[in-house]
């Protein structure tokens, strides 16, 4: 006799398979940013050493000032937009509503375009009063001139690529943010180390080249899921939506930037150059510790969006724990070398910048505080909640702005690195209870313990083998500690136990890892 599900668990059933399609979809979508992520910090960190050992501290300060100077321009040219571009592109693929996707791409790109250019030809207006008066510093002036050429091509990057995500499509930005860009760069800094040295002018010159590459190869890729040439009477244009989701992310993103390099501007101002290019590499360590929650709040941007647009609120929470145990998973054993082993790390890039140590670890516990808390920045925005967004940004960066003034005299580099801790877990906490208060959900279940239990064991291991390899004698055996820490992590986290979406996942990949392998037995 055939059974018959009931109507209860047929639903369950539904809802299941959703449940592990967005987890698939997010795992494949992070998978893909991260692997591009990983390549890209390989490069820049290529980049960073090649610098560093080149240019010198200062050099190396001038060109990371210039450089924060075209990511703030580009931020002001924005407007908001990027997110925007993510949850109208992908509500409108989702209803197939072409009209509706060629208005957003319209209104996206033709602002962006408008406005970048305009902050581009101001950013040149006042190269000279920036670099004499903020921080007196004429040899700075013509490197601002210089980094305008990039505002608008960084801003329309941007754009173009929130718009690639909004199709779900992470591998079109992977492929040309993370890979070619970092790629020609590193490629064309060699060719001119090679033959007539490097400067900071020469290295925004190369920057600059490879951002052009970058761009266009995005706008094809743009174009080839929705054409960009179509009759304008074909397209549907919500101006006004777009910008009131926009705006209170635009302030928010303003404030988040200025609060992100604040810092290098309390610290060239207040302290020295020098310290701006310890700092700079510092804090370029400190990133491996955030591409994989980066690349997971990437690919969860058009889910959530979904999901809220479905009111389906269970899914959501389970998507939402999902999330952060497995950024905080992926982020807890760097966390802990980088804890460890600071000095060695930092001995890379030159004797000079090993006094960033204190500052480098302190940047790691900020990045844990980030991926112990999940999503709940891409939970609040792509819900529509944006201006309480701003709320959080104003009160976290009026703390940072008062942190900075008050430590960086007496502290330097720590002063700085602590402020940037207090204000992560201050804003990290604001998203976590207001997540709660709105939906009642939290990032964390028993699961949760698993990764907690194994860095433990990690931890243990670790110290017990440093009385025996010695790892402050030499980088080798710090590189022999931290793999072996990695090595007992993995380790643990398998003897505990993989959880159901970590299971769905990892059948998925060898599915198609299979697939793979019987479709070139056919080809052979």
């Amino acid at each position: 006799m055939a059974y018959t599900l009931s109507t209860s668990e047929a639903s369950r059933i539904s809802q299941r398979r959703v449940s592990d399609q967005n987890i698939v979809s997010a795992a494949k979508g992070g998978g893909i940013t991260f692997a591009g992520t990983v390549f890209a910090y390989g490069a820049r960190f290529m980049i960073g050493i090649l610098l560093a050992r080149s240019l010198g501290a200062e050099q190396y300060g001038l060109y990371s000032l210039a450089t924060t100077a075209v990511a703030v321009a580009a931020a002001l040219a924005l407007l908001g937009m990027e997110s925007a571009m993510v949850r109208y592109v992908s509500l409108f693929v989702s209803r197939r509503d072409t009209a509706g996707l060629r208005g957003t791409l319209e209104v996206g790109l033709g602002l962006t375009t408008v406005t970048s250019l305009l902050t581009g030809i101001g950013m040149y207006a006042l190269a000279g009063p920036i670099a004499e008066r903020l921080f007196h510093e004429p040899a700075l002036a013509p490197l601002l001139r210089l980094a305008t050429l990039m505002v608008p091509f960084e801003s329309l990057n941007s754009i173009t690529a929130a718009a690639t995500r909004g199709f779900k499509k992470m591998q079109y930005s992977a492929i040309t943010q993370q890979v070619s860009r970092p790629l020609i760069k590193l490629v064309v800094l060699v060719v001119l180390a090679i033959t007539v040295g490097l400067n900071a002018a020469r290295t925004l010159a190369a920057q600059t080249f490879a951002l052009v590459i970058a761009c266009a190869m995005i706008l094809y890729f743009l174009n080839h899921l929705c054409s960009l040439r179509h009759p304008i009477q074909t397209a549907r244009r919500d101006v006004k939506g777009m910008l009131n989701f926009a705006l209170p992310l635009y302030v928010t993103r303003l404030i988040t930037m200025f609060r992100g390099n604040i810092q290098t501007v309390f610290l060239g101002a207040l302290n020295t150059i020098t310290s701006v290019g310890i700092f700079t590499v510092a804090a370029q360590v400190n990133r491996i510790g955030q591409m994989f929650h980066h690349s997971v709040v990437i690919a969860s941007m058009p889910i959530v969006s979904e999901l809220y647009g479905r009111r389906d609120r269970e899914q959501m929470g389970r998507f939402y724990q999902t999330m952060a145990r497995w950024t905080f998973t992926l982020n807890l054993p760097l966390f802990l070398v980088v804890l460890l082993f600071p000095t060695q790390i930092l001995s890379v890039f030159g004797k000079s910048y090993v006094g960033g140590a204190t500052a480098l670890g302190l940047l790691a516990w900020a990045n844990l505080a980030t991926s112990a808390t999940g999503i709940g920045g891409v939970m609040i925005d792509m819900t529509g909640r944006t201006r309480l967004k701003v709320v959080n940004a104003v009160v976290v960066s009026t703390l940072v702005v008062g942190l900075n003034a008050l430590l960086i005299p007496r502290w330097g580099l720590t002063g700085a690195a602590t402020a940037a801790l207090v204000s992560a877990v201050t804003g990290n906490l604001l998203a976590l209870l207001e997540v709660f208060a709105l939906f009642r959900l939290l990032p964390y279940n028993v699961s949760f313990l698993k990764p907690v239990a194994a860095g433990l064991a990690a931890l243990g291991v670790a110290l017990a083998l440093s009385h025996v390899l010695h790892p402050e004698e030499g980088l080798v055996y710090a590189a022999v500690n931290a793999a072996v820490l990695v090595l007992v992590y993995v380790g643990m986290i398998l003897v505990l136990g993989l959880s159901d979406e970590d299971r769905v996942v990892l059948a998925r990949l060898r599915g198609r890892l299979s697939n793979m392998h019987a479709s070139r037995k056919t080809d052979g």
